[in-house]
C-alpha cells in the first residue's frame, strides 16, 4: 500500500518546489544554500507531517521552513551578506509587475551570460527541482559530468554578479523569448528521444510542459508564453497514437484520432487566436498544430494552409528545419516531385536524420523506390532512437 504520505510531499515537491526556492533564494541570497535549505525542508517534512498531519498549504509550511532556515544560515555567514546585493530582486527594473519569485528564477537560470546547455540544466534542477542523476539520464550523460555542468554554472552567476531578478522592462521580450527556447528545448527532448529503447522521455516532456504553464501563468499578457503553451498541449494531444499497441511508430497520416486526448485539444485551440495576436514563433507554429487538431481525418488535412503558415513561419523564423518542414507541406500542395526540386542538402543538416527521412518519404511516393532505400538507410545511419530506427528498418526491408 502506498504511503500517503510520502504521496503528499511527492506530490508538494511537484508543484511547490519552484515556488519554494525562488522565494527561499530572496532569502538566501546564494543558490546552493537556497538549494539546500529546500531540500532539508522537505527532508522534515517526511518526518513533521507523519507526526502532524500534512498542513493545509504544503508549500507554505515548505516555504516557512527553508526561509527560517536561511536566515539562521545568513546570521552565520558574513559571507552572504557581501553576497546579498548580487541577488536580491530589483524592484525597480521589474516595476512591480511581475511579483512572482519563480520568474526571476526562470531568468537567473535562463540568463544570456550561461551556455544554453547550462541553462537547460539548471532550469531542470533549480526550476524543476530534477536531481542531477534524473537530468544526466534524461541528456544521455554521466551524472558526475551533469554535476559538474550544473556547479560550472551556479558559479558563473557567483562570479560574474548576475543578478537574482527579472530584466528590465525594455530588455523583457528577449529575455523572455530565450526563456521560451528553453522551455521548449526541455518538452523537445522528451518528446522524442534522441536516443534509447523508447520513442519519448514522459518526464521531461512532463516538465517542459509545466514550465510552459509556469510562464503562461507569470507572463499572461505575452503572446508568445500563450503560443508555446499551445504548441506544446496541441503536441502532447497526439502523444498516446505515435506507437501502436506493440510500440512500433505510427506516423501522423496513420494515427487513430479517437486516441487523440480531446481535452489537451481544446485547451490548445482556445490559446491559439491570442497567440497569433503578434503572429510571433510560437504562435504561428501553434496555429500549424492547430490545423492538424481540428483535422479528422488526414486526407482531409488543409495542406494550402499549413503551407501559408509555414511561408509566414520562414520569413519570420528562417531556419533550416523550418525550411525542411515548409517542404513537407508543399509536397501535399504540389506534389512530391515539386517537392523534391525544393529540397535543399543544408550543411546545418549534415547529419539531421529526418532531412534523409523526409526525402526517402519524398522519392518514395514519387515510386522512385531504390533512390529511397539508399535515403532510408542514410537516415538509419544517423538515428539513435531504437523506435524511430526500427521504423525506418522496416522501410528498408520492404524496399521503400
Amino acid at each position: 500500500m502506498a504511503d500517503p504520505i510520502a504521496q503528499a510531499v511527492a506530490e508538494a515537491h511537484s508543484t511547490e518546489w519552484a515556488s519554494v526556492l525562488a522565494a527561499t533564494a530572496r532569502v538566501a541570497a546564494d543558490l546552493d544554500l537556497a538549494e539546500d535549505c529546500v531540500q532539508d525542508a522537505y527532508a522534515k517534512a517526511l518526518v513533521h507531517w507523519r507526526e502532524q498531519g500534512v498542513p493545509k498549504k504544503p508549500g507554505a509550511w515548505l516555504t516557512t521552513v527553508a526561509t527560517r532556515r536561511a536566515l539562521e544560515h545568513r546570521r552565520r555567514d558574513d559571507v552572504a551578506r557581501r553576497k546579498l546585493p548580487l541577488l536580491i530582486p530589483d524592484e525597480q527594473a521589474s516595476d512591480g509587475v511581475f511579483p512572482d519569485d519563480r520568474l526571476r528564477l526562470v531568468f537567473t537560470c535562463c540568463h544570456p551570460a550561461l551556455a544554453q546547455e547550462a541553462q537547460i540544466a539548471l532550469t531542470l534542477r533549480l526550476v524543476c527541482g530534477l536531481s542531477s542523476a534524473e537530468i544526466a539520464k534524461a541528456f544521455l550523460v554521466k551524472e558526475a559530468t551533469m554535476q559538474a555542468r550544473i556547479t560550472r554554472a551556479k558559479h558563473k552567476i557567483s562570479r560574474s554578479g548576475i543578478a537574482y531578478r527579472i530584466p528590465l522592462l525594455a530588455d523583457l521580450p528577449e529575455r523572455i523569448d530565450a526563456v521560451l527556447d528553453v522551455v521548449h528545448l526541455v518538452y523537445t527532448a522528451g518528446h522524442t528521444a534522441a536516443d534509447g529503447d523508447e520513442l519519448t522521455r514522459p518526464d521531461l516532456a512532463r516538465r517542459g510542459l509545466d514550465l510552459a504553464r509556469m510562464m503562461r501563468l507569470l507572463v499572461p499578457e505575452s503572446s508568445e508564453a500563450a503560443g508555446l503553451l499551445a504548441l506544446l498541449v496541441l503536441t502532447d494531444s497526439r502523444q498516446a497514437a505515435r506507437v501502436d499497441d506493440d510500440g512500433r511508430l505510427v506516423l501522423m497520416e496513420d494515427q487513430d484520432r479517437s486516441r487523440w486526448d480531446e481535452e489537451l485539444i481544446t485547451e490548445g485551440l482556445e490559446l491559439v487566436p491570442e497567440a497569433l495576436a503578434n503572429a510571433g514563433r510560437f504562435g504561428v507554429m501553434a496555429a500549424i498544430a492547430a490545423v492538424h487538431a481540428e483535422t479528422k481525418r488526414w486526407e482531409d488535412t488543409d495542406w494550402q494552409e499549413i503551407l501559408g503558415l509555414y511561408d509566414l513561419l520562414l520569413a519570420r523564423w528562417p531556419s533550416p528545419v523550418v525550411a525542411l518542414n515548409r517542404v513537407v507541406a508543399l509536397s501535399y500542395v504540389d506534389g512530391p516531385e515539386a517537392a523534391l526540386h525544393q529540397l535543399q542538402d543544408d550543411p546545418a543538416l549534415a547529419t539531421y536524420p529526418y532531412l534523409a527521412s523526409t526525402r526517402a518519404e519524398l522519392l518514395r511516393r514519387t515510386g522512385r523506390d531504390a533512390e529511397a532505400q539508399a535515403a532510408y538507410e542514410e537516415a538509419l545511419a544517423f538515428t539513435s532512437n531504437a523506435v524511430e530506427a526500427e521504423f525506418l528498418q522496416r522501410r528498408i526491408t520492404r524496399g521503400g
